[in-house]
This record gives C-alpha cells, sequence and structure tokens, in this order.
C-alpha cells in the first residue's frame, strides 16, 4: 500500500483545494492530510475563517482524504512521515524546494496549482 500525505490549512475550501487532494490521492492508495491546527496559523501569522473543527469535518468528507491529523509545527513532518510509513509528500508548486530536506524520508513531489482561484484571492474579494 502506498501512502501519500499533503499538509495546509484548507479554509474556503475551493475546487483548487479538491484539484490538489484528488491528485495526491491519484498517486497512492492512502491520503493522510496535515491539517494546520488555530494555534500552528496564528503562530504562521495567517488566520481562517473556519476554525479547525470545522476545516476537519469538511475534509473528512471528501472522497479523496483517508485521514487528517492535526499539523501543530514544521518540524512534524519527518515524525509524520516516520509514524505513518509515507511514500509520497505532496505539496503545490509554490513551496517548491522548500521540502526537499524530505527526499531522505520519502519521495517528494510539487504539484501545479489550479489557476484563477485561491483562498487568499476569495478572502481579498470577501
Amino acid at each position: 500500500m502506498k501512502k501519500v500525505i499533503t499538509y495546509g490549512t484548507f479554509d474556503i475550501l475551493h475546487i483548487g483545494h479538491i484539484n490538489i487532494l484528488k491528485r495526491a490521492k491519484a498517486l497512492g492508495d492512502k491520503l493522510i492530510v496535515g491539517l494546520s491546527s488555530d494555534e500552528f496559523n496564528s503562530k504562521k501569522h495567517k488566520s481562517s475563517l473556519l476554525n479547525y473543527d470545522n476545516r476537519k469535518v469538511v475534509l473528512e468528507s471528501i472522497r479523496y482524504v483517508d485521514m487528517v491529523i492535526p499539523e501543530t509545527n514544521w518540524e512534524q513532518k519527518i515524525l509524520d512521515i516516520q509514524k505513518y510509513n509515507i511514500d509520497i509528500f505532496v505539496m503545490g508548486d509554490d513551496w517548491q524546494g522548500k521540502f526537499d530536506f524530505l527526499k531522505d524520508y520519502c519521495q517528494v513531489i510539487y504539484l501545479s496549482r489550479t489557476d484563477g482561484i485561491s483562498t487568499t484571492q476569495i478572502k481579498e474579494e470577501l
């Protein structure tokens, strides 16, 4: 069984999120999503309109997602990869190169983002 992991805030769910999750799931048999906790978002100077519990329920209802775990700090990725026996780490290509250090533990793939949509854009328009 090939396991894939990705991370993010997943606030204001949109087609870009679904595309990334669908493409990540297609790379393996099981997709785990590390969902940024409210506290971690605060440390990153990010805010979300929806709280962690709300975002978690939404993610768990998506057919491509097999498991949601809390992301509480930047450093946990190596531990998660080891704990869940991850084969592939996936992130959007706006993070290109930032997670290459994980190549010592698993395959790292950066997926292109969906053109014309982003959470930041939606928040600005609101």
